[in-house]
């Protein structure tokens, strides 16, 4: 199993060490894309958070998504979006393959309309009490532990 971790403008440098730790708890990680305001790993607020796995997972900083993308899809490695539309699929029903590509979108706008057409699926945790999302770091948490343990 090869998990690659895309995150599409996320805003809040605390949300992606948490990205980091959760990376190197579930295992499997090739690689961290972080995307356009994404903050890069020099950032001293993302070791904070991180806790040092920012050097137990690989990673790089790409200008937008869409360049990160067409890395990704040069691999041939599927990419889905973790986004709340009405074609997601509930993430503990996907059959993940053996090498895929999670793209994880922004606190508040989400994964970018544009990011998701060139998404293979999209896939959602499903919301059952009052609010309409997730934050995106206990997502992420939630997502990796599901494809790992569906190993």
């Amino acid at each position: 199993m090869k998990i690659h971790i895309v995150l599409d403008n996320i805003r809040s440098v605390f949300n992606v060490g948490s990205i980091f730790r959760s990376a190197d708890g579930a295992g499997s990680v090739e690689k961290i894309y972080l995307c356009g305001i994404t903050s890069d790993i020099d950032n001293p607020k993302l070791e904070k958070t991180a806790l040092g796995a920012i050097d137990m997972v690989s990673s790089e900083h790409y200008d937008t998504t869409h360049e990160a993308l067409e890395e990704i899809r040069s691999q041939n490695i599927p990419i889905y979006s973790v986004e709340l539309t009405d074609d997601a699929k509930d993430f503990q029903k996907v059959k993940y393959p053996q090498e895929v590509a999670i793209v994880f979108g922004h606190e508040k706008k989400g994964v970018e309309e544009d990011i998701l057409k060139e998404s293979d699926e999209r896939v959602m945790v499903p919301m059952r009490g009052k609010k309409e999302s997730l934050n995106v770091a206990n997502c992420a948490s939630i997502i990796l532990y599901e494809i790992t343990r569906e190993r």
